[in-house]
């Protein structure tokens, strides 16, 4: 009798690393959401399904072979959401370089750096809106234009000064509401209509203000403070991640680390 040997190639190890780096990247956008426990229904769902079939029960492997055929559907459905923050994801110039080391194979020529200035502009107005209980939703796009969104708003196209953006969320001024787009050191644009998620759970104490930002953070690669207008507590969102009651300087250390490409989340979020 022969010795049955199951061979391991390198081709398998690429394929076993591919399927894992997707799982993950589809449990980062599902999670914190009611679309993981629709993720974790229909993965118990199959492993029923596969051990019906092991045992060979011929009758509940029927009933679970007409919802196994349709899964590629229903999956499209239920995820449809998320599969579209997927494929956004992936389209990404910014997840692609960071993922895959690829900057050299981009071109930078118009990507304009945000002064350390700018930043603290930035600081100081939120700083001063917290104080006041000003509410705020600012943006800073770092590499991306996000021309759909800065449509959607009113062009600025001005210098980046804490004067201006505290006169433009000032709750009597016309263009307070809305969020408010910085692209390097200009203000592209303001009362710009962000996306909001609503299978998002947030907390109680988390207003509208943070669930666009958080919707935002989840479909592109951008930083986003939000200035409570109930609290004044001050958030910085990334990511799918959120700081939230954050002082002045840590505000200014995490901008920092934004815009110098060193942003990670040390320890546990506010909300993962």
């Amino acid at each position: 009798m022969g010795l049955l040997f199951i061979t391991f190639g390198f081709a398998d190890l690429i394929d076993i690393l591919l399927v894992a780096v997707i799982l993950y990247q589809l449990y980062k956008l599902v999670r914190g959401t009611v679309a993981m426990n629709i993720f974790v229904g229909l993965m118990l769902l199959y492993l029923v399904w596969l051990v019906v079939k092991f045992l060979n029960l011929s009758l509940l492997s029927t009933i679970l072979d007409s919802f196994i055929s349709v899964g590629v559907i229903a999956v499209i459905i239920l995820f449809q959401q998320e599969i579209r923050k997927f494929l956004l994801l992936l389209g990404n110039t910014d997840f692609v370089k960071r993922r895959f080391a690829m900057a050299r194979y981009f071109d930078k020529a118009d990507s304009v750096a945000t002064s350390a200035n700018t930043l603290h502009e930035i600081c100081r107005a939120c700083r001063n809106m917290s104080l006041t209980k000003t509410g705020a939703l600012i943006v800073l796009a770092g590499n991306s234009e996000l021309a759909s969104y800065v449509q959607s708003g009113d062009m600025l196209n001005a210098d980046v000064s804490h004067r201006l953006i505290e006169s433009i969320f000032f709750k009597n001024s016309p263009m307070h509401d809305g969020a408010m787009i910085i692209v390097g050191n200009q203000i592209r644009a303001a009362r710009c209509v962000l996306p909001i998620d609503d299978d998002l759970v947030l907390p109680p104490h988390l207003g509208l203000r943070h669930r666009a930002a958080l919707s935002m953070s989840n479909e592109t690669e951008v930083a986003i403070i939000v200035v409570s207008e109930e609290t004044g507590s001050m958030s910085f969102v990334r990511a799918g991640e959120i700081k939230y009651d954050i002082a002045g300087e840590t505000l200014l250390s995490l901008l920092h680390n934004y815009t110098s490409g060193q942003w990670q989340v040390n320890g546990e979020s506010d909300m993962a």
